[in-house]
Order: structure tokens, then C-alpha cells, then sequence
């Protein structure tokens, strides 16, 4: 039997066979397009996940800048506060318990100071790492607390642990700082009344070296400027051995002159 004869007498069978044969194509078209979906909806969510991570990503180093902005003001506005002390004498005398390292508080407050100091890195994008940022900043909040804490206490109690006779030498260092840091005066008058300053200070109050230098500098340059080159300078009053160069800078509030109490 060949093919035409085969035909002839089974054509009726071309109609189940075309419907499995239809349902079968109908099929696999259909699967086709469901996985062109899902796979389209997969590149879709992919995307979306992508995005949305780079913009977490992108909020968080928003974030963490804007934090290590904030921190380095906060500790660049605690040195400023400590700068107005230490550059400033006679707010130090005022407040002796500031530089006084044998008061706890005052003992806290410079070792937060100093670690707070030592975390700040040089390049501040090194605080960009999360573990770095929280140690630097937990030193600035450490080294705020302690500042308060200690100035609260120096103001409260100023020089109230000072005897009278102490006092009266504060209030006497003062008043020579005062004329030390009078440019109307003459150099050997600044010079004479810086020295007996210190004097009256010795045992007292603690000046910090950066305090003493920036004065030195502000009240002419060294204070032991060299002697004139044409011969050994003449004496002039007020110079350390004499009397002072203003009279009045040397009295007590009584209007009676004060002897200049030696410490050492």
C-alpha cells in the first residue's frame, strides 16, 4: 500500500491528529509567552533592586557625611572654647581650677580632650568607615561632657580655695598682666610686669605653654630680647630688682603698696 492509498483510506484520521497536534502547538505558545513574561518581570525587579540599592547606598553616604560634618564642628567649636582659656590669662587666673591637674574633673576633662585629639584623623574621609566615625564621635561627645562638667565646677567655685593672702597675690597678677598687655607701655614695663606676674602666679595657678608663649609673642617677642649691640643697655625702673614701673600696678585695694611675695 503505498502513501496515496493510505491516505485515500485513513483520511478521517487527520482530524484527531490535527486537534492533538493543534492543542500541542497552542501549548508550547503559550508556555513560550509565559516565560517571556516572568523573565521579563525578572529583568524588571532586578532593576528595581539595583536602584534601589545604589540609592540606599547613596542616602547612607549622604547620611554619614552630613554625621562626620557635624562631629568635627562640634569638636572644632569644644577647642575653640578651650582656646578662649588658654590664650587668655587672665580668664585662667580667674578660673585656676581649669589647668588644675590635682581636681579630678579638671584631670577628666584634658584626657578627653587629648583622646578626642588623637581619633581625629588627618583626611576626614577615613571616618567614612561606620567604626571609625562611632569612636571619634563617642570621644567628642566624652570630651564635651567632661569640658562642662569641669568648667561648671571652676566657675562655681573660682578662687574661693585660695587663702586671702592667695587672692590678694591673684588679683595682684592681673593687674601686672593687665600693664604687660598695655601696648601704650614701653618694653621694659611690659617686660617687668609680665615677670612679676609670673611670680605672684608661681604655686598658684598653672599657666599652660601654649598660654605663656602666645603672651611672650603678643607683649613685644621674647621676653629676654637681647641687649643693644653698642654696650650693656642702661638700668631702667621697672626691670626685675627695681621698683615697679607703674606704682599703682603694685597696691591693694586699700591704696597701700604691697610687697611682691617671692614663690619658688
Amino acid at each position: 500500500m503505498n502513501v496515496f492509498e493510505f491516505i485515500g483510506n485513513y483520511w478521517w484520521l487527520v482530524f484527531p491528529i490535527g486537534g492533538a497536534l493543534g492543542g500541542t502547538i497552542n501549548s508550547i505558545a503559550r508556555n513560550a509567552r509565559s516565560w517571556d513574561e516572568r523573565r521579563r518581570q525578572d529583568k524588571i525587579e532586578l532593576a528595581r533592586i539595583k536602584y534601589g540599592a545604589r540609592a540606599a547606598a547613596a542616602e547612607q553616604a549622604k547620611i554619614t557625611q552630613s554625621e562626620i560634618d557635624r562631629t568635627l564642628a562640634r569638636h572644632d567649636a569644644a577647642n575653640k572654647r578651650w582656646l578662649d582659656y588658654e590664650l587668655d590669662v587672665a580668664k585662667l587666673i580667674d578660673y585656676p581650677l581649669m589647668t588644675d591637674m590635682r581636681e579630678p574633673l579638671t584631670l577628666d576633662f584634658h584626657r578627653a580632650r587629648r583622646d578626642a585629639d588623637a581619633l581625629r584623623p588627618e583626611d576626614p574621609d577615613e571616618l567614612k568607615e561606620p567604626s571609625r566615625l562611632t569612636e571619634y564621635r563617642d570621644a567628642v561627645r566624652r570630651y564635651e561632657t567632661a569640658f562642662d562638667l569641669a568648667e561648671q565646677e571652676a566657675r562655681r567655685r573660682r578662687a574661693s580655695d585660695f587663702t586671702v593672702t592667695e587672692q590678694q597675690a591673684l588679683i595682684r597678677a592681673k593687674r601686672f598682666i593687665a600693664l604687660a598687655d598695655d601696648p601704650a607701655a614701653t618694653y621694659a614695663e611690659r617686660q617687668s610686669a609680665y615677670r612679676r606676674a609670673t611670680r605672684e602666679l608661681e604655686g598658684l595657678v598653672v599657666l599652660p605653654t601654649a598660654t605663656t608663649d602666645a603672651f611672650e609673642q603678643r607683649i613685644a617677642g621674647a621676653i629676654d630680647a637681647p641687649s643693644h649691640p653698642e654696650g650693656p643697655a642702661r638700668p631702667q625702673a621697672g626691670t626685675a630688682g627695681d621698683g615697679p614701673a607703674h606704682p599703682e600696678a603694685d597696691t591693694g585695694d586699700d591704696g597701700a603698696a604691697h610687697p611682691t611675695p617671692g614663690r619658688g
